[in-house]
């Protein structure tokens, strides 16, 4: 990397997207390489090697992202508060580096949920000073592409971890300790990347000086178009419900389970192909595009994965999935830097956060009753009825303020 990350890139397809953004996109990935490393096989050590319950790993999954929810928006709002964003997205990205030595070492449930739950602290600490930063070094005009950037390189790390994983279980015969292990060595590179290679720009850290302490009033300042934009992330996160029912989709059809991560991987590389170029886009062409697109994309992937028969119709479901991802979830968190003011960026992007996944852990609920209840195409069925109002309603909204 050049000694001065900030600089601008200024050659080839991403040109002029600063080097501190990319460097923060090469922390998202080597982050969540270690993180996927882990987490594809944690439920499976918590059962098989700690020997919890189903019911208690449900119970540590729910309490441990409710954890990551709440923490987000205190640290999107201490950012503002501080001025600095660095040092507490290191602090996130180095607890979270953290807690992979004690899940190799845990030999208790407590100390493996422990682990989980200060993994997830780190993860709350570091989104909204993270995607708070990218705003304050992005020019105005490549944010979209310096997001979908970041979400790119994200994503990348969500299917090369597993991959790495699967490839290390066989080598390992089976030892998830040892896989465990040799996750501490990206997360380690992630949080040397963000202090070697990241630096704020020094005219956020100048206006950020001598600043009054924020107050519960300042939230109005929050205006119409931003509360917009969080009401429209909450209804993807309603029509999107968790990925997880993918998987339970394919292995309805018949899918081996041997073969259930390449749901993740297949969405994971489509999700990564798509979320730059969607930015990028969204810079000329204007947010609505993408977005409008997403919503369309998302109708498909449902219709599709409701009347599947066959697991090729599945995995053509989860292609559109994770394009319908791609299309949304960059040029929706520049939709939130661009309407919020540079002095409350991390609390508009902790209450997005916050928001979004309230929204994402009720869909997945009502997902799963409706699964129950009326069968494996009733929440697929429901996405696209809630995607097709939101695409109305987005479309009403772009027209009106395209007019004079």
């Amino acid at each position: 990397m050049n000694a001065q990350p900030d600089g601008v890139n200024k050659g080839g397809k991403f040109r002029n997207i600063p080097q501190g953004v990319w460097a923060l996109g090469f922390v998202s990935l080597f982050m969540d390489i270690s993180s996927e490393m882990v987490h594809s096989l944690l439920p499976v050590f918590f059962v098989s090697v700690i020997g919890m319950s189903y019911t208690a790993v449900g119970l540590v999954e729910g309490v441990a992202q409710a954890i990551a929810l709440i923490t987000k928006v205190f640290s999107g709002v201490l950012s503002d508060h501080l001025g600095k964003r660095k040092p507490l997205a290191l602090a996130g990205y180095g607890l979270a580096a953290l807690t992979k030595p004690v899940f190799a070492l845990a030999s208790t449930a407590g100390w493996v949920v422990s682990a989980r739950f200060v993994d997830r602290v780190g993860k709350g600490i570091r989104g909204a000073p993270r995607d708070a930063l990218i705003a304050d070094i992005a020019p105005e005009n490549k944010r979209g592409a310096s997001y979908g950037l970041r979400q790119s390189l994200d994503s990348a790390g969500a299917f090369i971890g597993p991959l790495i994983a699967l490839f290390l279980m066989v080598l390992l015969a089976g030892d998830i300790r040892s896989v465990f292990w040799f996750a501490l060595a990206p997360a380690i590179f992630s949080v040397f990347i963000l202090w070697r290679y990241v630096h704020e720009p020094q005219q956020h850290l100048d206006s950020a000086a001598g600043k009054p302490p924020l107050h519960i009033r300042d939230i109005k300042k929050l205006g119409k178009s931003y509360w917009v934009i969080v009401m429209i992330g909450a209804v993807l996160m309603l029509a999107g419900f968790s990925e997880a029912f993918l998987i339970l989709c394919a292995q309805q059809i018949g899918l081996s389970l041997s073969l259930i991560p390449m749901v993740f991987i297949m969405m994971n590389i489509i999700y990564t192909l798509s979320a730059y170029p969607a930015g990028a886009l969204s810079d000329h062409m204007g947010r609505s595009s993408p977005i409008i697109a997403g919503f369309i994309v998302l109708i498909l992937a449902d219709i599709v994965l409701a009347l599947a028969s066959d697991i090729w119709q599945v995995m053509a479901g989860v292609v559109l999935w994770g394009l319908y991802m791609g299309l949304t979830k960059g040029v929706l968190t520049a939709l939130v830097a661009d309407t919020a003011p540079s002095d409350l960026r991390g609390t508009a992007f902790g209450v997005f956060n916050l928001v979004s996944g309230i929204a994402l852990l009720l869909a997945s609920a009502i997902a799963g009753i409706l699964w129950d209840q009326i069968g494996p195409s009733a929440p697929f069925f429901a996405s696209a009825i809630l995607a097709a109002l939101a695409l109305v309603f987005w479309t009403l909204r772009s027209a009106q303020q395209s007019q004079p």
